[in-house]
């Protein structure tokens, strides 16, 4: 009885790979690249509570849960937002090429999944202070009010006629 060439002999396992593995992990992996910005630059970045770096940064996240970011600065507040997942169009690739055996796969790997937003640029605010001095007040001025603060006064205009 003849043998058959190596390479014919690893068919089987090779064609069993193809059809047990999920098309969206094969394509897509199971983690994604998510970049990370700040103004100004230079902020900690924070992934569930676990510092991964300063901006800009590029991470990799795992596609199968959701991740809050936090960029902090000192002397800014901090901002938060949080990654989504959400079902990826190569859902349509298993149900053509990979079945539902694919689909299982994919979706236990995380591979079904992506992230959303792709990119986080977060805009640090100043925080505002006000000091007392004896003979003078320093107050802080900033673009946006964050809806935390408490109103203690407002400006009117003057009318300047000439």
């Amino acid at each position: 009885m003849a043998t058959l060439p190596k390479v014919w002999r690893a068919l089987p396992a090779v064609a069993a790979l193809i059809v047990l593995t999920g098309c969206a992990t094969i394509v897509q992996g199971t983690s994604q690249a998510v970049g990370i910005s700040s103004s100004p630059p230079g902020a900690r970045v924070l992934v569930n509570g676990v510092e991964q770096g300063v901006t800009p940064t590029v991470l990799k996240l795992k596609r199968r849960e959701n991740h809050v970011v936090v960029v902090e600065l000192e002397g800014y507040h901090p901002y938060t937002a949080t990654l989504t997942r959400s079902v990826s169009g190569w859902v349509a690739g298993n149900l053509v090429f990979g079945g539902l055996i694919g689909l299982v796969i994919d979706a236990a790997s995380g591979g079904i999944y992506k992230l959303s937003p792709e990119q986080i640029a977060a805009a640090l605010n100043r925080n505002v202070t006000v000091e007392q001095g004896s003979d003078m007040i320093f107050i802080g001025v900033v673009m946006e009010a964050d809806s935390s603060w408490t109103k203690i006064g407002e400006l009117e205009p003057v009318n300047a006629t000439r």
